[in-house]
C-alpha cells in the first residue's frame, strides 16, 4: 500500500511523542493545496493521528476511531484492533483507500485496510509517499544527535521534502 502526495512521520524520543504531516495535495500532476492539515487530535486532545491517501476516506477513518475511543474509554489499543477488524471486514470500509498514524501517550500504530495494527520496534514510523525517507532520516537523527522530537520531525520531514516530489515543506506538528 503505497500512497503518493503525502509524509507523516510520529517518532517517540526523550520521553515526547512528535507527529509531523507535509501539507501538499496533488491531483494527478498537479499540486492544488499547499497547507492541508494531516495531522490533528483527536479523543479530547489525547490521540493524535495522521494519515495518507484519500482525505475523505482518511476523515472517515478518523470519526470511526476516535467512535471506537469513546466505546473503549480511551484505550488506543483496543480501539486501533477494532477499528482494522472492522476495516478489513467491512464491504464499505474496505474500499477506503488511506493509512493511519495513531499515538497517544503511551502506544504508537499504524493500521491499514489490511487489518495490520503495527506498532514500530524503536519509536518510530513512516507514511506516505516520503514516509521511507523521513523515517531513515529519523532513525539517523535519534541516533546521533542530541535533538528533542519535534526537532527531529521537523528536520527529517525537510529531508523528505527534498527528496520526495509528493511532500512539501509546510509541515504540521503536534507534540504530547
Amino acid at each position: 500500500m503505497n500512497y503518493h502526495g503525502t509524509t507523516i512521520l510520529a517518532i517517540r524520543h526523550k520521553g515526547k511523542v512528535a507527529v509531523a504531516g507535509d501539507g501538499q495535495v496533488t491531483l494527478n500532476n498537479n499540486v492544488v493545496k499547499h497547507h492541508a492539515r494531516k495531522v490533528r487530535r483527536i479523543y479530547g486532545d489525547k490521540i493524535i493521528v495522521g494519515f495518507a491517501g484519500a482525505t475523505a476516506d482518511a476523515l472517515n477513518l478518523s470519526e470511526k476511531l476516535e467512535k471506537k475511543l469513546e466505546r473503549y474509554n480511551g484505550n488506543l489499543t483496543r480501539a486501533a484492533v477494532e477499528l482494522a477488524r472492522d476495516w478489513r471486514a467491512d464491504k464499505f470500509l474496505r474500499r477506503l483507500e488511506a493509512i493511519m498514524i495513531a499515538v497517544d501517550a503511551d502506544s504508537m500504530y499504524l493500521l491499514s485496510g489490511n487489518g495490520d495494527v503495527i506498532e514500530p520496534d524503536e519509536g518510530i514510523i513512516g507514511i506516505g509517499s516520503g514516509g521511507v525517507a523521513a523515517q531513515s532520516a529519523a532513525t539517523a537523527l535519534v541516533k546521533h544527535s542530541d535533538m528533542d522530537a519535534v526537532d527531529i520531525v521537523r528536520e527529517s520531514m525537510k529531508i523528505a521534502a527534498s527528496t520526495c516530489i509528493y511532500t512539501n515543506d509546510m509541515v504540521t506538528i503536534e507534540e504530547m
